[in-house]
């Protein structure tokens, strides 16, 4: 088992190189960077002016192309130009700025942000309650609820129950988070129906004033919508794995041999069937931690204002802020990884007979 685990290890380096490698060239080959951003803003409009045209309709500007390929007005100096491209690194060649960047990571030094004049681990670890928050308590309620959703549907399969709690969750899957989020504000935070829960944001303004139970009861009143406009959606797919796990379980022999031996369906369901069921269960539990934690929540955190890393990661890409958008990514990913390889080793936990890396 050492010997697997530190195969994997190994792997994680290779995997990590070539994630960043594929999105750092591909990030530098897309326009609007950081680079052109500046001068936009030095020639009075930003991203969104460019976007829509509307500064040209009131003062257009003569332009020309600079010596490093940018489009600019011809009233600014060229020196300007060369001042802002050694500010964000991109006076020297892109081979360099790689291996810098690869230098950096390999000791855990992620750089500063371009435009929030702070350290991305900084940032990060600013943006991670609210993540954590979201993703946490996500990820163990829609175990806690689909699990044994799942295997009292196996065990009541093709009743009443089944067909009405299939029909439910699906109906549940098929609406997409980011709509559901809304429908609940409008709902139950002061749209047009009740005023129940906060809009926005994760604590109150006078958070430290409240007594500890009040402040449990504050939190989870504010975690209770975006909370429930997550799990939704997930919920089906967890419910119908544990479901379809355990019904192949139950149809096998030494099922029926456990139930000849005089053994109760509690016993044989919780003593036999569980552990081999749990399986399937247990590797997709990466996948799950991971998306929820930070990729899931995204539009959740933008529509009721939560500033957490799913928002930062998606300002960063908007404002090409390179170094919040590496960083992040190979943090992600390094967790990603590690969580697979926790993932397995699970399984040796679950059940006995499995041993990664032995033969016989």
């Amino acid at each position: 088992m050492f010997g697997y685990i530190i195969k994997r290890l190994i792997l994680v380096i290779p995997t990590l190189l070539g994630i960043l490698t594929l999105n750092f060239f591909i990030i530098q080959a897309v326009p609007g960077g950081p680079v052109e951003q500046a001068i936009a803003k030095l020639q009075g409009y930003g991203q969104e002016g460019r976007l829509t045209g509307l500064q040209s309709d009131f003062m257009p500007v003569q332009k020309s192309k600079s010596s490093h390929g940018y489009e600019v007005s011809r009233s600014i100096d060229p020196e300007i130009i060369d001042s802002i491209r050694k500010s964000y690194g991109f006076d020297k060649p892109i081979g360099e700025r790689y291996i810098a960047m690869l230098k950096q990571y390999a000791v855990f030094n992620l750089g500063d942000s371009f435009y929030k004049n702070d350290s991305v681990l900084n940032l990060i670890f600013q943006k991670l309650p609210v993540s954590a928050s979201l993703g946490i308590w996500s990820t163990l309620l829609m175990y806690l609820i689909a699990i044994p959703l799942g295997i009292l549907k196996s065990v009541r399969h093709g009743s009443r129950f089944d067909v009405i709690s299939s029909t439910v969750i699906i109906v549940g899957n098929a609406i997409p988070t980011f709509l559901l989020a809304i429908m609940l504000l409008i709902l139950f935070a002061g749209g047009n129906y009740f005023d129940w829960f906060p809009m926005r944001g994760l604590f109150v303004d006078h958070f430290d004033q409240l007594s500890f139970g009040q402040k449990i009861i504050s939190y989870f009143w504010h975690l209770a919508l975006p909370l429930l406009s997550i799990i939704v959606s997930s919920i089906a797919g967890m419910s119908l794995l544990t479901k379809n796990s355990f019904l192949e379980e139950i149809n096998k022999q030494y099922v029926n041999l456990a139930r000849a031996k005089g053994l109760n369906e509690k016993k044989v369901l919780f003593g036999h069937v569980f552990r081999n069921a749990m399986l399937v269960i247990i590797s997709s539990f990466p996948a799950a931690f991971v998306g929820m934690f930070f990729t899931g929540s995204l539009l959740v955190e933008i529509i009721f204002s939560l500033d957490g890393l799913g928002l930062l990661g998606y300002q960063a890409t908007i404002q090409r802020d390179y170094p919040v958008v590496f960083g992040t990514l190979y943090l992600f990913t390094l967790l990603g990884l590690v969580v697979n390889l926790i993932s397995d080793l699970c399984y040796t936990w679950v059940d006995k007979r499995i041993h990664f890396g032995e033969s016989g």
